[in-house]
């Protein structure tokens, strides 16, 4: 046995989903071990981390004036790099323990496009956050994989991931990215729109929680049910008392319609840019969706409406990158060239 694979036999390598909205970690022996919110919960006079993950997020919109939380990424980066640090280090001692033998390896999923400083940030947080070794992945590559494709073969594969930070339309072939597309409207921006539009209509103020959970239950991407209706609790932004309305789908449609129509249009763009012969294998096997923001109803079907493709979903779009990510980590010598470091 070689050194490397002596040193490698005592660890335990991660993938790393380190998303905007939530973080996922997958090991190769127990697949999937984390799925957690990417939020800390900080004293506000120390900086003490206080909760992190799950814990930390049932304290958004109802912390005391010494305590407040912290989402430390931001449209898919880095915005707070000493609380992610925290965050990474936290997780990581969550599935692996405080009593490690060697530093784990880490594959980590990244936006399409993100700079130097970013990709350096990335790198740094995961080694202070206890990695010996880290390689980036693009989140496209990682969902095409994770969505079973080959994407070693010259065929064209065309994904689209919608996550809570970004939306990154990209098409797949021979190890690399060939065209792609990304904007930085995803879940959060949906999730803002929903609060704004409650706001604006309803005069009555709601915490993003409730906004998230409205988006969940109500939001479509084309009509469905437009007499549904689901009664919301918030403040009223002229009395400031509580107060109760009813929301109607087919009214909250209308109100995402332009959010939706800009992620629509990275699609539409994508395949616009795409070379003829990829083209062809677009048409043949169609539009793959990962990440949670697919999940919005009908989006699915909006997206075979505008570009006539038939459209995939996974079973759980919400984990279709990290087991990409997790497929890369286990077998780094066959994915060697999708890692863009």
């Amino acid at each position: 046995m070689r050194f490397a694979d002596f040193f490698n036999f005592f660890t335990q390598d991660i993938a790393m989903d380190l998303g905007t909205a939530n973080t996922l970690l997958y090991t190769k022996k127990h697949g999937i071990v984390l799925n957690e919110p990417t939020v800390v919960a900080l004293e506000s006079t120390t900086g003490k981390v206080l909760a992190v993950g799950a814990e930390a997020k049932k304290y958004q919109g109802r912390t005391p004036n010494n305590l407040h939380t912290v989402r430390p990424l931001k449209e898919g980066v880095i915005a707070d790099f000493d609380i992610t640090t925290k965050l990474i280090e936290y997780f990581v001692r969550k599935v692996l323990g405080t009593v490690r033998f060697l530093k784990p390896r880490f594959v980590i999923c990244v936006p399409m496009g993100i700079t130097m400083v970013e990709k350096k940030a990335v790198i740094d947080s995961a080694l202070l956050g206890g990695a010996r070794e880290v390689r980036l992945i693009e989140e496209p590559m990682a969902a095409a994989i994770g969505a079973g494709l080959n994407v070693h073969a010259p065929t064209g594969h065309f994904v689209l991931d919608i996550g809570g930070g970004t939306s990154e339309c990209a098409v797949v072939a021979l190890d690399g990215i060939v065209v792609s597309k990304s904007i930085r409207v995803a879940g959060d921006v949906l999730d803002l729109t929903v609060q704004r539009y409650i706001r604006d209509v309803f005069r009555m103020e709601v915490g993003i929680t409730t906004a998230e959970k409205v988006k969940i239950s109500l939001g479509q991407a084309c009509a469905e049910d437009d007499d549904a209706t689901l009664e919301i609790a918030g403040k009223d932004v002229v009395q400031g008392v509580p107060r109760i309305i009813v929301l109607r789908a087919g009214d909250l449609r209308e109100a995402l319609g332009d959010t939706i129509r800009l992620i629509a249009d990275i699609v539409l763009e994508t395949l616009e840019l795409t070379p003829p012969e990829l083209s062809a294998d677009i048409l043949e096997q169609g539009l793959f969706l990962a990440g949670g923001g697919s999940l919005l109803n009908g989006m699915d079907r909006l997206l075979a409406k505008e570009t006539g493709l038939f459209v995939h979903m996974d079973v759980d779009p919400l984990l279709t990158v990290i087991k990409g990510t997790g497929c890369a980590m286990q077998d780094i010598k066959e994915y060697k060239h999708v890692f863009i470091n």
